[in-house]
């Protein structure tokens, strides 16, 4: 009976010191060289992502009405998007141009085109290589906020940088 208690709780101490991690079968990158694709538990997310680009550097920047050009607090966010896409130059993005619900469907779709090449410009100039953005207009298609009011319609207008 002794003999059954010790195997039992050795079984236990096995199976409880025993913990599943997954395995990180990696990746070869372009070049050849291994990397990871997992980052350590509680480390955020993987470098050079887009949740990387969302959560350290801001993925998105806000426009006046009827307006087109980069307010100070625009430029500051471009410029760290424009650092952190030379830190991953394997990294190409879409500038998406967005809208409120004001004005016609044509005309937000010119005003959104126009948002994300201002954008993209503004990379270009902080040293990004142009052919890796590229550019799309939604006009008031895709609202990221539902509403007819200046709060909703603030949230709407804007450029949004997304990796491909």
């Amino acid at each position: 009976m002794g003999a059954r208690i010790i195997s039992l709780l050795a079984v236990l101490v096995l199976v409880a010191g025993c913990s599943h991690q997954p395995k990180d079968t990696g990746t070869v990158s372009t070049n050849g060289d291994m990397t990871s694709t997992m980052a350590p538990a509680g480390a955020g997310p993987a470098a050079g992502t887009e949740q990387d680009l969302v959560v350290n550097v801001g993925d998105r920047v806000f426009f006046g009405y009827d307006q087109y050009d980069l307010t100070p607090d625009a430029r500051a966010t471009v410029e760290k998007q424009a650092q952190w896409l030379k830190s991953y130059p394997n990294v190409n993005v879409m500038v998406e141009g967005h809208c409120d619900e004001r004005g016609t469907r044509e005309y937000n779709l010119a005003l959104g085109e126009k948002r994300a090449t201002t954008v993209r410009n503004y990379l270009i100039a902080n040293g990004v290589a142009p052919n890796r953005i590229q550019t799309i207009s939604y006009g008031k298609e895709r609202p990221a906020v539902l509403g007819s009011d200046e709060t909703a319609w603030a949230q709407n207008r804007r450029g949004v940088l997304v990796v491909q």
